[in-house]
């Protein structure tokens, strides 16, 4: 069975150092025990609306011509990210007294560079993360701000030759298909009592029509 999911609603917009939960996985939907009830809950679509402004100078229109609107629509986004990477040589590092201290760590980094952390979790070699992003985020700048955050912390914190991999990978999500890899991230501890993580990045890859070559793979 895997550790229940720890609700949170906030985290540490900081690269500080994260408090220690019990669990291995995060749910970031929900109230955290203790708060007030009636909370909003997190909400994982980054539905935004920029009104854009009318024309300094509309042209005017011509004999006859009916003039036309100057106002345009407005801009709606739903961009959310599966996003795996593993550490370097997929060393275990990360052990289970402190696997929960990363993740949550890892879900205030991603809430201080701009994007929702919906859920993270994995095992001793990589992690998962279903992140929600805005139209403004580089997705290479993103990843390497998360990257070198966390790994400074993590060696830093409790392993000193602790470093991630290189690379990464990321595969965009439907809001159809959300609460699928929630669930999915949620049960790695279970997952992996079958499959290593290479199979489980092949699968992925295959799932998602990305071509690859064995050998770059990690």
């Amino acid at each position: 069975m895997t550790a229940p999911l720890l609700q949170l609603t906030s985290v540490a917009k900081s690269f500080g150092a994260a408090r220690a939960l019990k669990g291995v996985s995060f749910d970031l939907r929900a109230g955290a025990p203790g708060q007030s009830e009636g909370l909003p809950e997190i909400s994982l679509g980054l539905s935004q609306r920029h009104p854009r402004k009318p024309s300094a100078k509309p042209i005017a229109p011509g004999r006859g011509a009916r003039k036309l609107e100057t106002t345009m629509g407005s801009t709606f986004l739903s961009l959310h990210y599966h996003i795996v990477f593993s550490t370097k040589e997929r060393r275990p590092f990360i052990k289970p007294n402190w696997r929960p201290q990363l993740h949550e760590y890892l879900g205030g980094t991603v809430r201080g560079l701009g994007g929702i952390p919906e859920i993270i979790g994995g095992v001793e070699d990589h992690v998962h993360l279903l992140v929600g992003l805005r139209a403004t985020h580089c997705l290479a700048d993103f990843m390497q701000e998360l990257k070198k955050a966390s790994s400074a912390w993590s060696s830093e914190k409790h392993e000193s030759d602790f470093f991630w991999q290189e690379g990464y990978s990321a595969f965009t999500v439907s809001w159809t298909h959300i609460n699928v890899v929630r669930q999915y991230i949620a049960t790695q501890e279970d997952h992996h009592r079958k499959n290593d993580f290479v199979t489980e990045l092949k699968a992925l890859l295959d799932k998602n029509g990305v071509k690859y070559e064995e050998k770059y793979l990690l």
